[in-house]
Parts: structure tokens; sequence; C-alpha cells
């Protein structure tokens, strides 16, 4: 597979960030109440994902490896604040919506994890990619989310009504909902064999982490002894 292929496939399926290596649940259990905050968040993050890449890939044979993260987050607040502003002027609706969750992608771990793992190890326009495909893969959950919550917690699709009223149930709009609706999602995954960061690991003996769990180190211990 082409390797630019091969970091927007990865980005959506096998390292997902929201449905395999779980981060960025903080923005994805708070905002994913409908399928439009949804889709605007997770296209936002991606608009910052795939510059902050190409930025810090450019820039990283210049920045000192002391003050890297510094440096990575100056540049990721740069952007976000463009593209707030730019939300603020042309979708004033889901800027509203969205709040607070706007500027704290600053600090979502997904961006910073992302400018740390791969954009100052690897070329621009292969970081750029990355960017598009991890910012894809966590627009798609996001949307997911937020269309069966919005489904379930209010009968509607993009303001849409599909179900009667009667039928709603508003805990899918709250954050219990948000954790139902993840886990049913990654529950489905796992019957078709796609397997979460968190699952591999423990089919792996988490890579000695016994803390984490201490029966799968047990059983590979005896493995080895016998």
């Amino acid at each position: 597979m082409n390797k630019y292929l091969e970091r927007l496939y990865n980005g959506i399926v096998k390292e997902n960030p929201t449905l395999i290596l779980m981060l960025g649940m903080c923005p994805t259990l708070a905002v994913s109440t409908s399928a439009v905050n949804g889709l605007g968040m997770g296209l936002s993050t991606t608009v910052v994902l795939i510059f902050s890449n190409l930025l810090i890939s450019l820039l990283r044979k210049i920045i000192p490896n002391q003050v890297r993260l510094p440096a990575y987050i100056v540049v990721v607040a740069s952007l976000v604040t463009v593209t707030e502003l730019v939300m603020h002027a042309y979708f004033a609706g889901l800027y509203t919506a969205l709040g607070i969750y706007i500027p704290l992608i600053v600090v979502n771990c997904i961006i910073l994890g992302r400018a740390e793992a791969y954009a100052s190890k690897n070329p621009p326009l292969l970081s750029a990619m990355d960017g598009v495909g991890i910012g894809l893969g966590f627009t798609i959950a996001l949307f997911i989310a937020g269309a069966l919550r919005e489904l379930l917690g209010a009968g509607t699709v993009f303001g849409l009504r599909i179900l009667p009223k009667s039928m709603s149930i508003g805990i899918f709009l709250q954050a219990p909902g948000a954790f139902l609706i993840i886990a049913f999602i990654i529950a489905i995954m796992n019957l078709k064999g796609v397997k979460t960061r968190q699952k591999q690991l423990v089919d792996s003996g988490c890579n000695g982490n016994c803390a984490a769990c201490t029966v799968s180190c047990d059983k590979q211990k005896e493995a080895e002894q016998k």
C-alpha cells in the first residue's frame, strides 16, 4: 500500500484516536450530543491536526529538543486561535454550541501526541497525511457517536425528526449516554475483530505491565517457564 494511503487508513481504522487508542475522550463525551456538533468539532480538530503536523515537521530540525513541547503548544495554539476566529465569524451557531471546547483543542492529547510521536520524526507531506487520517478518524467517531446520541436522545438526526418524540431517551444526551454509545460501538468493533489498543495489550500480555493486567502477565510468565 502507498505510504500516504497507509497513513490515511491507519488514522481512520487501525489507529482511530477515539475508538482504538482511546484518546480525546473529553471532547468526544462532551460535544457529541448531535451529528452537527460531532462533525464541527471533528473537522475543526482535523484542520488543526493537518497544519500542526505540517509545521512541526518543517521545524523539527530547528526546534531544540529541550523546548520541543512548549514549541509544539505555541504552534498548535496559534492554529487553534485562527480556527476559532474563522468559526466565530462564519459558523456562529456551531461556535456557540461547542463553546470552551474549541480553545481546548490546544491541549487535546491527540494533537500533541501526533506532534511528538510522528510529525517530529517524519517528512512534512507524510506528516500532513497522518494529520488527515487521524483527523478523519476522530471526525468519523464523533459523527457516529453524535448521530446515535441525537437519534436516541432527541429522535432527530441533523435536526430532522426520525423517531417520535415520545420514544426519546434523554439520558443519551447526557454524559452517561455518551459512555454507553462509545461502549456499544467498541463492543461491535471487538465482535468484528477490530481490537482497541487496550485489548491488544491484554492479548499480548500487556507488554509486561503487570500492574495494569496481572492475570495476563501471570499466564505469560507461566507459559515462558514451561
